[in-house]
């Protein structure tokens, strides 16, 4: 039996912990690629897209928010209208609207609208992806935000009560179809079944069947990296192919000082098999998902911190590794090139240094290009009535390590950053305008999913 997950233990989902016309360029082309850039947004979640529409929760001037539907081919805004956050957590930074594409081919967007009934904090409103007409809506007094699973929507609602659960709704009708007991988050879902983060103080991995609620496995975590897990270090999920590849994230316990159980593991979607583990190593930033292009740093028992490797996401194998006496002093920011086969230490205007990371020999920096994150102090989100501490999704910018200098004009990030769907790859910069490209990528997680 799941025991509820005490409120000050719940933290972040994948945050960076360690270490048209009209204000959209439809025609523009990038590589003589299809591709847009809407600079009428100002993007602080993640984006989700379907049936050719793509969903984002935007911040305006005065610190609100609003839910914004713009057209996957060509950028163009297609409605926006006033959204909310009713009991998130800032570590878990602002969520994003969830978009499901129904039966007939008419996508719909569902998120959190302010408040409409006495008593309520929110409601939860489904409008049709491409008019935004109301097709129903549900009163909310707590929730992290809804989320797609399958052709259904999950929402983890009363999450700030006792009895917080996990309803199944259809995007259609708003109907209730089924619902779990305690707070859940979706980590992997197909048509027929849902794979669930059960957050309590025995976190599991579930899947349920999605038409009845049945339970078809389940896999504590403990049992893939040992005892002594707690969540409030943050998780992160990805998936490709027949595997779902999970991130535990370290947390130190103030009163007790005690670091808790963390590493990845691999677990068979089919039915929850482990297939590898990888206890305490921590992943870093940027890089790819846990389920796609894994980067991680060994750390030992006394807290110290071994080199870097790139892991095999299927088998949990090194690809390829940096020693610990190769890490440069201090005053570093990890970069990455597109194909991630070089491991880049940039420094801000000055000469970093890099490495081939299959060979673990050092390589010159002269030319060498990485990714890195645009901002090294962001700034907290001035958001109206919400509590402090929420942070837009990072971006990423492309330097010149051997100067240390950005390049510009920017190009497209790479795919292990953006993922990519459907062949579209979406991402936001760093003013929080979306940019798009449609060079036909193979559909893959990035590095939020």
């Amino acid at each position: 039996m799941l025991r509820p997950l005490s409120k000050p233990s719940i933290a972040l989902a994948g945050t960076l912990a360690v270490a048209a016309c009209s204000g959209s360029d439809a025609a523009t082309t990038t590589s003589n690629f299809p591709a847009w850039h809407n600079t009428q947004v100002n993007a602080v979640s993640r984006t989700a897209a379907a049936g050719e529409v793509v969903a984002t929760t935007s911040m305006k001037p005065d610190g609100t928010l609003e839910t914004v539907a713009i057209g996957l081919r060509d950028g163009k805004r297609l409605w926006a209208y006033p959204a909310t956050m009713a009991g998130r957590l800032p570590g878990m930074g602002v969520s994003a609207p969830a978009i499901v594409e129904t039966a007939r081919h008419q996508g719909v967007v569902v998120a959190l609208d302010p408040a409409k009934k006495g008593g309520w904090n929110a409601t939860l409103v489904a409008r049709d992806a491409h008019s935004g007409v109301h097709k129903w809506s549900r009163p909310v007094h707590s929730t992290f935000g809804p989320q797609r699973c399958g052709s259904y929507i999950c929402l983890s609602e009363h999450t700030a009560l006792a009895k917080a659960r996990m309803v199944v709704l259809d995007p259609a009708t708003g109907k209730e179809l089924w619902k779990l007991p305690g707070i859940s988050e979706v980590e992997w879902s197909d048509p027929a079944r849902v794979l669930l983060l059960r957050l309590a103080d025995d976190p599991m991995i579930e899947s349920y069947d999605l038409k009845t609620g049945k339970l078809q496995w389940q896999q504590p975590i403990e049992q893939a990296l040992g005892p002594g897990i707690d969540l409030s270090g943050g998780w992160a999920f990805g998936a490709t192919g027949d595997n779902l590849v999970g991130y535990i994230a370290p947390y130190t316990n103030p009163q007790t000082k005690k670091v808790s159980t963390f590493g990845l593991f691999s677990v068979k979607i089919a039915d929850g098999t482990i297939n590898w583990i990888r206890p305490s190593v921590v992943r870093v930033y940027p890089s790819g998902s846990p389920g796609y292009a894994p980067v991680v740093r060994p750390v030992d028992r006394r807290g110290s911190y071994g080199g870097f490797a790139r892991l095999d996401s299927e088998s949990g194998r090194v690809i390829g590794q940096i020693t610990a006496s190769d890490v440069p002093g201090s005053g570093w920011w990890l970069a990455f090139p597109d194909r991630m086969d070089k491991l880049g230490f940039l420094k801000h205007n000055a000469k970093g240094t890099a490495f081939d990371l299959v060979s673990g020999k050092p390589a010159p920096v002269e030319e060498q290009r990485g990714w890195s994150f645009c901002l090294t102090d962001p700034k907290p989100l001035p958001l109206r009535g919400q509590p402090p501490g929420f942070y837009s999704t990072a971006a990423v910018c492309e330097y010149d390590l051997g100067t240390g200098k950005r390049i510009s004009p920017a190009a497209a990030p790479p795919p292990w950053f953006t993922g990519s769907h459907d062949g579209w790859r979406l991402w936001r910069d760093e003013k929080g305008a979306l940019h798009a490209v449609n060079d036909q990528t193979a559909t893959a997680p990035g590095m939020y999913g």
